[in-house]
């Protein structure tokens, strides 16, 4: 079969599943291919840049899901909905490729289409909602970075520590309020509240002189 970029994308993102960030190497992909690692870097010149387009391929996924959520919400739909839809794509994005979020945190901070296009649309989301402009910038970038950050604990290995009744009365004891204040939620619960949270304070924004 004929060697293509979308072809070594898909293999450098099969890699990466397995191998993470560090273990990808141009060898390994083309390897998973059946071809010479000097024949890819006709396509592709690096790894930097593989993990770019990579990255981008997460990006770019995520920006269409969001338009088709976007397109079905009703006409009434606050902004607040609009950026509820845009990150809950984006996370469902991440989450559809194994060590998608650690992909979007590790790889070079290159620019690409599909990064750009989701900033670009979060920060018309933030314009339009009133949010001073000289904020916007921070507000969009802050919900991408939350984002990747909670698909990033989401797909890390699981470690549950062993709590006995002893163990148990004793963290309650010198921690009360996160034993029995902090609520026990699915993780789209906490998704979901945590990005009302971001839009509720991204909301005081637009009731301020932009001085802040």
């Amino acid at each position: 079969m004929k060697l293509t970029k979308e072809r070594i994308v898909d293999a450098g993102m099969a890699t990466f599943a397995e191998s993470g960030y560090h273990g990808l190497s141009m060898r390994q992909v083309a390897e998973r291919l059946g071809a010479h690692a000097g024949s890819l870097y006709y396509h592709v010149r690096s790894k930097d840049e593989l993990l770019a387009l990579m990255a981008d391929r997460v990006c770019r996924h995520a920006y269409d899901a969001g338009s088709t959520a976007l397109a079905a919400l009703p006409p009434e739909a606050t902004w607040q909905e609009e950026i509820e839809v845009q990150a809950a794509e984006l996370r469902r994005s991440i989450q559809r490729h194994p060590g998608g979020a650690l992909l979007l945190a590790d790889s070079p901070g290159t620019l690409s289409t599909g990064g750009l296009s989701l900033m670009e649309r979060l920060l018309k989301t933030l314009l339009d909602a009133g949010v001073p402009a000289e904020h916007c910038g921070i507000a969009a970038d802050t919900l991408l970075s939350h984002v990747t950050g909670f698909v990033l604990q989401e797909q890390a290995e699981p470690q549950v520590p062993t709590v006995t009744a002893e163990s148990h009365a004793d963290l309650r004891a010198h921690f009360p309020l996160v034993m029995e204040r902090v609520p026990r939620l699915s993780q789209n619960e906490k998704f979901r509240r945590s990005i009302r949270l971001l839009c509720t304070a991204f909301d005081t924004l637009t009731k301020n002189d932009g001085s802040a």
